[in-house]
Parts: C-alpha cells; sequence; structure tokens
C-alpha cells in the first residue's frame, strides 16, 4: 500500500461507521466501474480499428465533408 493510500484511510477511520461505510461502498463502486471500463476498451479494440480504417477510407475515396463546429 502506498504511503498516500495509508493516509488516506488513517484518515477515514477517523470518520464515523456510517461515514466509513458510505465511503467503502463509494470505494468499491468506483473500482467496479473503473474495471467494467477496462473491460469494455480492451473488448472493443478490434472493432475500433475497424470504423478507424473504413472513416478514413471514405475519407480517402472522397466520401466526407468538413465538419462546421459552428452549426453543431
Amino acid at each position: 500500500m502506498t504511503n498516500l493510500l495509508q493516509q488516506a484511510m488513517a484518515e477515514a477511520a477517523k470518520l464515523s461507521d456510517d461515514a466509513q461505510d458510505e465511503l467503502a461502498r463509494w470505494i468499491l463502486a468506483t473500482l467496479e466501474s473503473d474495471q467494467q471500463w477496462n473491460q469494455a476498451f480492451e473488448h472493443s479494440q478490434d472493432l475500433l480499428e475497424q470504423l478507424a480504417s473504413e472513416a478514413l477510407a471514405e475519407f480517402h475515396a472522397g466520401e466526407t465533408e468538413p465538419l462546421d463546429a459552428d452549426s453543431l
């Protein structure tokens, strides 16, 4: 465990039991969410490469139009 995480845990230990549980739930949910995003991106790499290739092919074939940021 890093020094910073140890410091954070020491401060968290000073909180009430309810506040500690709330913090723990938030940390666990955040870690789970991060893991889900990482897995989603890992499994989408092939699709992203395919979409990028298709977009470049359309660009080189002159099938795209410049983006007008003012019209967004």
